[in-house]
């Protein structure tokens, strides 16, 4: 399950590079705010994750 977890906070991250990428080279800047929040959406279930393994070990 943790190995679909941090698959998952990459393809958010990921994702959330290109939706603020062509949001910055279209001028929208609801894109641009979308996609920063999908990173931080990534970033935080990354961590979230990371937290898990340290516990574990």
């Amino acid at each position: 399950m943790a190995k679909e977890e941090k698959t998952r906070a990459k393809k958010e991250q990921v994702k959330g590079k290109a939706k603020e990428a062509m949001g910055r080279m279209a001028g929208n800047e609801r894109m641009t705010a979308e996609g920063k929040a999908d990173q931080m959406k990534g970033d935080a279930r990354q961590a979230k994750e990371k937290g898990k393994d340290t516990f574990k070990h």
